[in-house]
């Protein structure tokens, strides 16, 4: 069972840096002088870097943990999986992306499969 809270996580935190990246500006960090590099008003160019290179540490630190116990398959899987899912529910809530009955008809269909797949192991 824990070996599925990392996965889950995981997932999380997938989501997270995915949305890092989303953001990354990378013309404006290289104007920034190393001096002015802590300030406030570098602060929406700096905290997406630091997400992604926190997520995606954190990812797979939790992801490999959760693969000692399940199959590399049924990990990936449910790992992609779960994210996707989180991603469409971000992309709902929070930036107010249109959602039709047909995506959430699928989504469900992912989670069965995800569902399924943690019940047959």
């Amino acid at each position: 069972m824990r070996a599925w809270i990392y996965l889950i996580i995981a997932s999380v935190f997938e989501v997270a840096w995915i949305y890092s990246v989303k953001f990354m500006q990378f013309r404006e960090l290289f104007k920034i002088n190393i001096s002015e590099f802590f300030l406030s008003k570098n602060f929406n160019v700096i905290l997406p870097i630091l997400g992604y290179i926190v997520f995606g540490i954190g990812n797979i630190i939790l992801f490999s943990k959760a693969m000692k116990t399940i199959p590399a398959g049924i990990a990936y899987a449910s790992w992609m999986s779960v994210a996707l899912v989180f991603v469409k529910i971000t992309d709902v809530t929070i930036f107010k992306q249109p959602i039709t009955f047909l995506q959430v008809f699928f989504i469900l269909l992912i989670l069965v499969g995800v569902v399924g797949l943690k019940v047959i192991e």
